[in-house]
């Protein structure tokens, strides 16, 4: 027989003593890295950080150049043209991938069309002091060609200068070898690359 007594309360109330709790420390936000997907469709190998900021040092010091990037793409090579000062009023790019040109406009004025068209119709009209560029590495003597067309001093004093990035393989008479880049570069494309520049007085 099971006793009353033991469905009866204590006399007394428990207590269950707890610890003061201390606060949580915030947690700090992760931040997520930008991830850049590129279609292999459009040949756009993306400009490595350092190398992009290199390759803004070869054309020279800042001043009130008009500055061409005829293959924009994810627009590394506009970036570091600005965090170096230069103005991204003067800057014109040229990407002819809808994909990759539509993000470029948030960083400076750009023409969603293919660069050798381009050179076509505004050739003997503008000149360009200042061009870099990493064009695609397929038709990379095309493009060269078509960018020295537009390149001119436009009043200045210093000389008009060109700095690319192409394969190694690339030769052109009026070519300064700067640099020759790790094999790695670019992980998407089997290319050894190298860093130039063409002025002209």
């Amino acid at each position: 027989m099971i006793r009353p007594a033991i469905y009866t309360r204590p006399a007394k109330p428990l207590t269950i003593p707890v610890r003061a709790r201390r606060d949580a420390p915030a947690l700090a936000l992760a931040t997520v890295p930008e991830v850049i997907a590129v279609d292999r469709a459009t040949e756009c190998h993306i400009t490595p950080d350092d190398v992009a900021r290199r390759m803004v040092d070869y054309l020279g010091p800042v001043g009130d150049y008009l500055t061409l990037e005829p293959s924009a793409g994810t627009g590394q090579l506009a970036r570091a043209l600005i965090a170096s000062g230069h103005s991204r009023n003067e800057l014109t790019m040229i990407e002819r991938h809808h994909k990759l040109a539509a993000p470029l406009h948030s960083i400076g004025p750009t023409l969603n069309r293919c660069f050798l068209d381009y050179a076509d119709d505004v050739r003997g009209k503008v000149e360009f002091p200042r061009v870099i560029m990493n064009p695609p590495f397929r038709d990379v003597r095309k493009h060269i060609a078509a960018a020295l067309t537009l390149l001119g001093r436009g009043g200045h004093d210093a000389p008009a200068t060109l700095v690319a990035l192409v394969p190694v393989t690339f030769d052109h008479p009026e070519a300064e070898h700067l640099e020759t880049l790790p094999p790695d570069t670019f992980s998407t494309a089997q290319v050894h690359t190298k860093i130039i520049r063409i002025q002209r007085s």
